[in-house]
């Protein structure tokens, strides 16, 4: 999104968040004006008694000014309690609404679809969820209180300023609409600035995420030169921004400082040639030179939370900017739970292109598995066939076309049923951080020790588990990172074993194993395609002479599709292949 949303739109969709604590937030403002009523009462004690002085010291006595210092100090008491609930439970409220919004935002991105993070970077992502709604706690708490207290001071002034000397209230408050106008040039800059500031630090997060997560490839190529400087462009970018932030925000301070003194020298030119005149006694000038402090303070602190302002109107769009992205592959309105699957699955004229790309990946595909079937998919490198076992539980929606389960379409079913019906091993095994049991139990939140242990005896992972110290408890590391390749792909077996599901998509799970991984991993596989619909996306060939079903993908869609035998007799595309693959080996 490139445009900037309107304010007045930013808030009218954040404002719902305050809605679940707009006690707090009464609160909070009831007690920001016993703060401000505090505050204007003290010019009102210096005019009484500067007056009482003036004209008739001896009403002046120690009693009068003994019970006006004890009035201050009961006001100053109860300032300092509601000065405390604003900071603390004020604060708090703030970082309840920040927590709602990282639940609301990270609960979103559960249902966006592959097509959203295949075109979003995850550092980007990172600095929205963190960073982004860090500022918002604090324009939460403040935005509501700064600018009530900053009407609330502008008012009460006025009325206190107009009734001693009218006209020179009038002039006072006739320099604060070039204020406002000057600082809103600067503020739509500072908008601007922010945001390409927030933009950059997620560019940062995600260059740093890459280098650090491919550090291994980076130290093999000895390449540590090429990332620094492919890092100190996009830091020196960041500083070019911040350079122009700054900019903005120093022209914004220094402007408001410039009618800071533009409005004292006119209180204090104007306020005496009015007391020359005789139209404003010394007493009321001490007392409206106080008031002017308070409201210059009261349009200073307005003019500091504009920043603060800026900042939390910038994370709020990017906050908005990730929750508008649409799920596009959600539940129909009556979608059915998915039970009893038998397994069988048919294509019926399927056709795929991914968004914004009008080039077809699959075209008019026609396929049907029996239940327990086990079809193997086989064919050059972008010819479709990840594509093809990723529309089955519907990680992308088919074009056109419909894929059917059991003899119903897939889009009538719940997403969390149909995947819950199908396991996928993939080539790149992704292991959380964490121990060895957990990994495996994600396949089936809450399982036994008893069906873990035996989901790893079958995926033949049971006796290396048993070898390490801490047995299941092993600390896997980041991403796995503490493990073998055949090892992380055994355990990633035990999970879809634990999970048992009808359906299975094996996506070229051995091909990136040594020999010996690959025939541990193989016999496992096969353990577990047993009795389920299982489509296989082959790397080496030879580990699918027995399946019931081959398909050859190209670019064109299916060249071909029989049994092993069949094939090898037509001397066609996949008798090159084979041909060609028993060669190499």
């Amino acid at each position: 999104m490139n445009q900037h949303m309107k304010t007045g739109t930013l808030i009218r969709r954040f404002s719902p968040y305050f809605k679940k604590y707009i006690w707090v937030v009464l609160l909070d403002l009831f007690c920001a004006a016993l703060t401000t009523l505090c505050e204007l009462v003290l010019p009102l004690m210096v005019r009484y008694i500067t007056n009482q002085g003036m004209n008739d010291m001896a009403s002046l006595t120690v009693g009068i000014i003994l019970r006006i210092g004890g009035l201050y100090v009961i006001l100053r008491i109860i300032d300092t309690c509601a000065n405390y609930y604003m900071a603390n439970i004020g604060h708090v409220m703030g970082a309840r609404i920040e927590t709602d919004m990282r639940k609301d935002l990270f609960a979103h991105l559960q249902k966006l679809s592959f097509a959203y993070f295949d075109s979003t970077k995850v550092g980007q992502i990172m600095a929205r969820i963190t960073s982004d709604l860090f500022e918002i706690t604090e324009f939460a708490h403040h935005c509501p209180e700064e600018f009530f207290i900053a009407a609330l001071k502008i008012t009460v002034s006025f009325i206190i300023l107009a009734r001693v000397n009218f006209w020179l209230t009038l002039i006072i408050f006739a320099i604060i609409p070039l204020m406002i106008f000057s600082s809103m040039f600067f503020r739509t800059r500072m908008r601007h600035a922010f945001k390409k500031s927030r933009n950059q630090t997620g560019e940062l997060n995600a260059q740093v995420e890459d280098s650090l997560l491919g550090v291994r490839v980076v130290k093999s190529f000895a390449n540590e030169e090429i990332e620094e400087r492919k890092f100190e462009e996009g830091n020196e970018l960041f500083l070019d921004i911040k350079k122009e932030q700054y900019r903005y925000m120093a022209g914004f301070q220094s402007t408001t400082r410039l009618y800071d003194g533009v409005m004292y020298i006119t209180v204090v030119v104007a306020g005496a040639l009015f007391m020359i005149d005789g139209k404003i006694t010394p007493a009321d000038l001490i007392a409206y030179l106080l008031y002017v402090t308070t409201l210059l303070t009261s349009i200073r602190r307005i003019v500091e939370f504009t920043e603060q302002f800026q900042r939390g109107m910038t994370g709020i769009e990017r906050f908005l900017e990730v929750m508008d992205a649409p799920a596009d592959i959600i539940d129909l309105p009556d979608a059915q739970e998915l039970r009893d699957v038998r397994g069988e699955i048919e294509f019926r004229n399927v056709g795929f292109h991914y968004a914004g790309d009008e080039h077809a990946v699959l075209a008019n595909i026609n396929l049907h598995v029996a239940p327990g079937g086990n079809v193997a998919l086989v064919g050059p490198s972008g010819s479709g066939k990840t594509t093809l076992c990723n529309l089955i539980p519907r990680f992308y929606d088919v074009t056109s076309g419909s894929i059917l389960i059991d003899g119903n379409d897939i889009r009538s079913f719940t997403l969390h049923s149909l995947r819950g019906r199908i396991g996928v091993v993939q080539q790149d095994v992704y292991l959380f951080a964490g121990s060895i049991r957990e990994n495996i139990a994600y396949g089936r939140p809450g399982a036994a020790e008893e069906e873990i242990i035996e989901a790893a005896k079958l995926a033949g992972a049971h006796d290396f588990i048993s070898e390490f110290e801490d047995g299941y408890d092993t600390y896997v590391g980041e991403r796995g990172v503490r493990l073998s390749g055949g090892q992380k792909q055994r355990i990633s077996i035990a999970r879809v074993f634990l999970k048992n599901p009808p359906i299975l998509i094996l996506d070229e799970a051995t091909s990136a194993l040594d020999n010996e991984s690959e025939r541990l991993v193989q016999q496992s596989l096969e353990k577990l395609a047993a009795g389920r619909t299982t489509f296989t996306i082959a790397h080496r060939l030879t580990t699918i002479r027995g399946a019931s079903l081959i398909l050859v993908l190209t670019e064109d869609g299916i060249a071909e599709q029989g049994t092993h035998e069949e094939l090898m007799a037509r001397k066609g595309f996949y008798y090159r292949m084979y041909s060609m693959y028993n060669e190499n080996e």
